[in-house]
């Protein structure tokens, strides 16, 4: 699996030859599969604290750094996903925001928010879905992330405002941590 990297990221130190991402599924494999360079890991993995392959790690290393939130809220991989979790949340948590969100703490931490969460939750998509019906560019462009397709039968505000919110549910502590 050679998933998603900066552009540019090996050409040094390849002798020129670029990094070639793989297609379709391949592209969606396990991390486990991810393709190293040893003097080049990828970024995101770095910045998880995976251990860097030069001595064995009985122990994962646990920190939470600004860099795992840039890597959260920007990284394409986790915008994919998000935009994909969003799509799902759409078409299976129901038609009220109340019912998507309590399905998207569901499905993510198995239970369900607060009063004080799903309220700032309803109130941030409010304003996102205002924000991208007001700017249908920035909408399309949000949603162009990545490889999969985009479900065309949910508009695009909508969509781009449910990505919004699965992207925040997916930066969670809760989310990313083990307990």
């Amino acid at each position: 699996m050679k998933p998603y990297q900066p552009a540019g990221l090996w050409q040094e130190l390849a002798g020129g030859k670029g990094y070639e991402q793989s297609k379709g599924e391949g592209l969606y494999r396990r991390s486990l599969y991810t393709w190293w360079k040893r003097t080049s890991p990828p970024p995101y993995m770095m910045n998880f604290d995976s251990p860097n392959r030069e001595q064995c790690a009985v122990f994962e290393n646990r920190t939470n750094s600004p860099l795992q939130a840039l890597d959260l809220m920007n990284d394409v991989t986790f915008l994919e996903a998000s935009r994909k979790f969003a799509e799902r949340m759409i078409a299976e948590g129901g038609a009220t925001p109340e019912s998507r969100i309590d399905y998207g703490y569901q499905l993510l931490l198995a239970r369900t928010p607060s009063k004080k969460q799903k309220q700032i939750l309803l109130s941030t998509e409010a304003r996102m879905a205002s924000d991208f019906r007001k700017d249908p560019a920035a909408a399309d462009q949000f949603l162009q992330q990545g490889e999969s397709p985009v479900n065309r039968a949910i508009d695009p505000a909508e969509l781009a405002s449910w990505t919004s919110i699965a992207s925040l549910l997916l930066n969670m502590d809760e989310a990313i941590t083990k307990q």
